[in-house]
């Protein structure tokens, strides 16, 4: 058993792997994250499960790959009869809290027709990805029209907006008119949803913030957390889009301190009809313009400093408190973010640049001692995390294995193994509720795209009779050179399209019944069950299996003749 009492499990919103110091960024410096690899292990090759906010998260939160949950688009409802982190950690003894985001839908139907109300507490862990959400909030309160009305969605943001009018913020919408926007000179509101904004500081005090405001929140739930152990979600929102940043981070960052994009001219060239369609798309059209690039980096290298900031704040906070020594930190992020790498903007693709996230474990138990400030390159998906917390627990994830997909991280924590034992890493993608997939006369069913990695390779398998994508990461780690209709390297597209059939054909959906009590239950079958089957006597039987059934007397029942 682990001897860390306590999960600090911190999730951001679209930081990219490559963006913190620790992991090699030359001008960004992270000193308060890097200081988590220092006492942990860092590691170098993990994946999410889907490049979207809500499938990622779902994955990550119960275990499962989206292929078997079947949350694959933002909005779509985690079926009510999913387990989830926080119920296998209940199950062991462990209160699982949220204070952050999810971007979870609850069942609601599933929830009506098993007569769970939403109010209740069954019914509020349901809604809440299994767990007891101390606040939640997704970050966005944006405000359009459908059919011409005019709406207001919060996502969760109503404590935050209710915090800011209460701090003097007026309006309806202070997370927009203040967090997410700057202003001009005659007070006019600056937007944040627009890109050339991004350079403006937000209208709002630093410390009114969002990463600080929710960072604060997070402490407010450990400080009054009683002797129970617990696992608390902290899930920050940025630095996802909008891309805006208080003073003093917004002008942080500038020129001198951007990475150059990692693209190359043939990829725009690409006769891939959906790779093209996301170069063509508006957001990579805009990305893909210079200057609107580095105006977003430096809103968001800024947010990514202030992040760290905060981060630096809530340490000192475990140490007062003592937390740090009883308390695993576990530090990640749902995706990636292209900002112009490959022509493309946000994230909905399979290049390392998205899928790829930063992964830092910090375990306080001496049993991880040895491993203290090492990395790690073996094969780890974000599917892990869920029996990992499980072993903190006092599990054994083998009991729930078939219901947790991936597989503990424990034996390399504590230095008894090196490599998980997976020697390949997948990723989904349903792009059938975009634009894209409209655009291009693309039915639901084929709109969906796998991805399959080793260390050596990664290949991309389309529906809807697309050719595959195929990159040597060894060679080409930048992933500028798709080989996926090269004949010298059709052996390599057999291999790989291998691994996928294999893993689409694995028992995923037999949640009910793990592997240990098949194997228990199989060993006691047979005569000895009480059960025969194609049985002529009990001479053919093992000895004393069957006396249950011979040398008994009855009346006699049978009607006269």
């Amino acid at each position: 058993m682990a001897k860390a009492k306590n999960i600090l499990f911190i999730m951001f919103d679209q930081l990219r792997w490559d963006y913190l110091s620790c992991y090699g960024h030359p001008h960004l410096d992270t000193p308060n994250i890097d200081r988590i690899a220092k006492m942990g292990v860092r590691f170098t090759n993990a994946r999410i499960q889907s490049p979207l906010c809500g499938p990622s998260r779902m994955s990550t939160y119960t275990g499962r790959y989206v292929h078997s949950h079947g949350a694959a688009w933002n909005g779509y409802p985690l079926n009510v009869g999913e387990m989830t982190m926080g119920d296998h950690l209940r199950n062991m003894g462990m209160d699982a809290v949220l204070v952050g985001k999810t971007h979870m839908q609850a069942d609601a139907e599933g929830m009506r027709r098993l007569g769970l109300e939403p109010d209740s507490l069954i019914g509020a862990r349901v809604s809440e990805c299994g767990f007891d959400a101390f606040e939640r909030d997704d970050g966005l309160a944006f405000e359009g029209k459908i059919k011409g009305g005019p709406f207001l969605e919060t996502h969760s943001a109503d404590k935050y907006n209710a915090y800011l009018r209460e701090k003097g913020y007026e309006g309806e919408n202070p997370w927009h008119d203040y967090a997410n926007s700057g202003l001009d000179d005659d007070g006019n509101v600056l937007s944040g949803w627009f890109l050339k904004n991004s350079t403006e500081p937000a209208n709002i005090a630093e410390e009114d913030s969002e990463t600080p405001y929710m960072t604060r929140r997070g402490i407010d739930f450990i400080e009054q957390a009683g002797d129970r152990p617990w696992c608390c979600h902290l899930s920050l929102i940025k630095p996802h889009w909008p891309y805006i940043v208080p003073a003093p981070y917004h002008d942080m960052y500038g020129p001198e301190h951007f990475i150059a994009p990692v693209r190359a001219e043939a990829e725009k060239d690409t006769d891939h009809p959906v790779v093209r369609g996301m170069i063509e798309a508006p957001v990579g059209k805009s990305f893909s313009q210079d200057h609107v690039r580095e105006t977003v980096l430096t809103a968001y290298m800024g947010l990514i400093k202030q992040i760290d900031d905060q981060m630096g704040v809530l340490w000192a906070y475990l140490e007062e408190s003592g937390r740090m020594e009883d308390t695993m930190i576990v530090i990640n992020s749902d995706h990636g973010d292209y900002i112009g790498d490959h022509w493309m903007g946000e994230k909905m693709f399979f290049h390392d640049t998205s899928v790829k996230v930063p992964l830092i474990i910090y375990d306080p138990s001496p049993d991880a001692d040895a491993t203290r400030g090492t990395t790690c390159d073996a094969l780890v998906e974000m599917i892990d995390l869920a029996p990992t917390f499980y072993e903190v627990a006092g599990g054994d994830a083998t009991d729930v294995d078939h219901i947790l997909e991936g597989e503990s991280l424990i034996p390399i924590l504590h230095g008894t193994a090196k490599r998980t034992k997976r020697d390949v890493s997948f990723c989904e993608y349903d792009f059938g509720h975009t634009p894209q997939a409209e655009h291009m006369g693309l039915a639901p069913d084929d709109s969906r795209m796998f991805m399959v990695a080793t260390h050596d390779w990664k290949l991309i398998h389309f529906e809807g009779g697309f050719r595959p994508v195929l990159f040597d990461l060894r060679n080409d780690p930048n992933e500028l050179v798709d080989l996926g209709k090269s004949p010298d390297h059709a052996d390599t597209i057999a291999e790989m399209y291998g691994h996928l059939h294999h893993w689409a054909l694995r028992n995923s959906q037999r949640v009910t019944v793990p592997t240990k009590q098949i194997l228990s239950r199989r060993k006691n079958m047979g005569p000895g069950s009480g059960i025969m089957i194609g049985v002529w006597a009990p001479e053919d039987v093992p000895p004393g299996s069957v006396d249950h059934y011979v040398n008994r007397t009855a009346q006699d029942k049978r009607p006269a003749t």
